[in-house]
């Protein structure tokens, strides 16, 4: 039996929109995604509710580096959550979900369901 679960890609934005090295936030069915375009031009897409304010801030917090892990900092409560794992690196057992983000022409799409 096939238990893969089928992605619906969802068109958030264009990439121009994303000034580089900033987020955005963009809706999606289940809620909001911060979705940050890094300064070379990758682009990563994580849950905006930060879990220690409950409040959807990530998209609004900035990018950098910590031991070569990419990472944005909550503008709240400053933890920091990996790009691409989106765990929290001052507390492992805290993570976001992280979305699949892909480029389609100019259009910026995020992986729901």
């Amino acid at each position: 039996m096939n238990s893969s679960v089928t992605l619906e890609w969802k068109a958030v934005c264009k990439v121009d929109e994303i000034l580089p090295g900033t987020g955005v936030g963009v809706r999606l069915p289940e809620g909001q995604a911060a979705l940050f375009r890094t300064r070379d031009g990758q682009l990563h897409a994580l849950d905006n509710m930060d879990p220690f304010s409950r409040a959807n801030v990530i998209s609004r917090g900035l990018l950098g580096s910590l031991g070569g892990t990419r990472v944005v900092a909550s503008p709240l409560y400053k933890q920091h959550f990996c790009l691409e794992t989106g765990r929290c690196l001052e507390d492992e057992t805290v993570s976001l979900t992280v979305y699949p983000v892909r480029l389609r022409g100019e259009l910026v799409e995020v992986a729901v369901g």
